[in-house]
């Protein structure tokens, strides 16, 4: 038997070096289809790339959110003054007041952008490093895979419930098989005390009423409906254990398993068929329920 994922996990991967300290985050939620999104700081697009190829291999459904922080040491992350661009404006000043600047102007170029930065020309050394990438890429991978754990333990737990659910399934069809049986007692008395209640019962032609019960019993016959209820169950075993991906024809299975469920009702003559039918219904959502977590 092979194993089902779920879509719902989370993973952190960390690390330092000498330049300062990563943390990969990785964390998924149910999806439709394949969804995801990388989150990195200036300079560190290019692991953007890597990361949805990683998880395009690993997954196939979920919506997922990836995130790298860096945090540089103190010595890489301190501020940087970038003189050509400050001498540039003092001497645009100076020209445009002819006179020398004091100091109070000079804290005001200061504050002018890309004038002082604060450790942003060092992180983009620091993504410039192909070892420092390789490293990033190599911990995002092992993010991804311990991201694939966490899914599948949800999957193990969601294929020891939805096998669970079968059975239930399973149990009450046979109950409704049972109750089945007596449709057509049921539909004959049912008529009779109709005809009775009219005063027709003596007027009607034994063969017309036979007739006619003979088509009631076939509008109200639930066999069909019941095999394939079976037959779907024997599908939805199968579909566990073949492992994902299956979170589609699980959740395909589950509408069919549901029309079945309604139709038995509709047919049912009898407040004990139909409350069969009620339990089924009320099972077969927990199924869906489930299944939708599924990848």
């Amino acid at each position: 038997m092979n194993n089902l994922s779920g879509m719902t996990g989370f993973a952190r991967v960390t690390g330092e070096a000498e330049w300062g300290a990563w943390a990969w985050e990785a964390k998924s939620v149910n999806g439709r289809g394949l969804d995801v999104r990388v989150n990195t700081p200036p300079g560190f697009d290019a692991l953007e790339r890597v990361v949805k190829a990683a998880a395009s291999k690993r997954f196939n459904r979920g919506s997922l959110q990836v995130s790298l922080r860096i945090e540089l040491s103190d010595q890489a992350g301190g501020a940087t003054i970038d003189h050509a661009l400050l001498d540039t404006l003092l001497a645009a000043a100076e020209k445009a007041h002819g006179v020398g600047i004091s100091s109070e102007a000079i804290a005001t170029l200061m504050t002018v952008k890309g004038v002082v930065e604060t450790g942003s020309a060092n992180i983009r050394d620091v993504a410039a490093n192909p070892d420092v990438m390789a490293e990033l890429e190599s911990a995002a991978v092992a993010a991804l895979a311990e991201l694939d754990q966490a899914r599948q333990a949800e999957g193990r737990a969601l294929q020891t419930m939805l096998s669970g659910l079968v059975d239930e399934l399973v149990s009450a069809t046979d109950a409704a098989i049972s109750l089945a049986g007596d449709q057509p007692a049921l539909l004959k008395a049912r008529l009779s005390k109709q005809l009775e209640e009219l005063g027709a019962d003596q007027q009607v032609d034994p063969e017309r009423l036979a007739a006619e019960l003979a088509l009631t019993a076939a509008k109200a016959d639930v066999r069909e409906e019941l095999d394939r209820l079976l037959a779907h169950f024997d599908s939805a075993r199968k579909l566990l254990a073949d492992g994902s991906p299956v979170g589609r024809k699980l959740d395909f299975l589950a509408q069919e398993l549901n029309r079945e469920a309604n139709t038995l009702c509709s047919k049912s003559v009898s407040l004990d068929l139909t409350n069969a039918g009620l339990s089924l219904k009320g099972t077969i959502d927990q199924f869906k329920e489930q299944s939708a977590n599924v990848e």
